[in-house]
């Protein structure tokens, strides 16, 4: 091909040189992109939106090094609400494209049951079987990760394994268990509400919240039968409340206690 432009010579010698130099700005180019292609393959979160069965929003992480969970502020006060917690990120250089409540909790706003944050025990697992609310539909159960691994299982569950979470918070009921919708569900309710939750398959998160009023039933369904899901916990109803970047969602509801965040760092110095 060479042969084409030059025969051997000072002509030759300019238009490789030329050559080399093309390859060398080629091949930054690519590595530019490549670079560009990787991050968004490593943030490990996808976001969609269904219609049917029910309306709701979906997010899926199988990233577990940048999601964590958030209860109080530097000075020791619950952030209360995402856009709180989101300007707090900022400052310290993380941005956030994911938020939503995580887990029962009472007046003050502190949990109800286990709640664990930078491994550090903020609030023991709460074994309490019978009482008034939603957290004690057994079976409850328990949302935890750590940077490789995450669990949906039930409270009795998590009692008797070894896990280290790095995160935790307990909250109920348990809406599907074992590939099974709870027993305790009335397939015909008439108690609808907005309903938020998370499930586990496959070694990813899937964390749902619904636009529309939906039974307890229906919303276990979507989980068992849409997302297929064999475990799933229900996270807490009427304050349901996400930020979801990528769908414009940005609910500021009421006060809330345990916050579950997915935020990556970029560069702000």
């Amino acid at each position: 091909m060479f042969d084409q432009f030059c025969v051997y010579g000072e002509g030759c010698s300019v238009y490789l040189e030329y050559l080399k130099t093309s390859v060398k700005i080629l091949s930054a180019l690519l590595i530019i992109n490549l670079g560009i292609a990787s991050t968004y393959a490593e943030s490990s979160v996808r976001v969609f939106q269904v219609k049917k069965p029910i309306l709701a929003d979906v997010v899926e992480i199988g990233d577990f090094k940048n999601l964590k969970l958030h209860l109080n502020d530097t000075n020791h006060q619950p952030y209360q609400f995402i856009s709180r917690l989101s300007a707090d990120l900022q400052k310290n250089c993380r941005t956030m494209q994911f938020a939503m409540n995580a887990g029962m909790y009472h007046a003050d706003l502190s949990p109800v049951g286990l709640y664990i944050e930078g491994a550090v025990e903020e609030k023991a697992l709460n074994r309490a079987t019978r009482g008034f609310g939603n957290f004690l539909i057994q079976p409850n159960g328990v949302l935890a990760w750590n940077h490789t691994q995450a669990k949906v299982e039930t409270t009795q569950s998590y009692a008797k394994s070894s896990f280290k979470a790095l995160y935790a918070t307990q909250s109920g009921p348990m809406l599907v268990i074992n590939g099974q919708i709870n027993p305790n569900f009335i397939k015909n309710s008439d108690s609808l509400k907005i309903r938020n939750g998370v499930g586990i398959k496959d070694g990813k998160l899937y964390f749902v919240i619904t636009n529309e009023r939906v039974s307890f039933y229906n919303f276990a369904d979507y989980f068992k039968t849409t997302l297929g899901v064999k475990n799933a916990l229900y996270l807490d109803g009427s304050v349901s409340s996400a930020y979801i970047g990528e769908l414009k969602r940005n609910d500021q509801l009421r006060p809330l206690g345990p916050i579950v965040a997915y935020s990556q760092v970029f560069n702000c110095r």
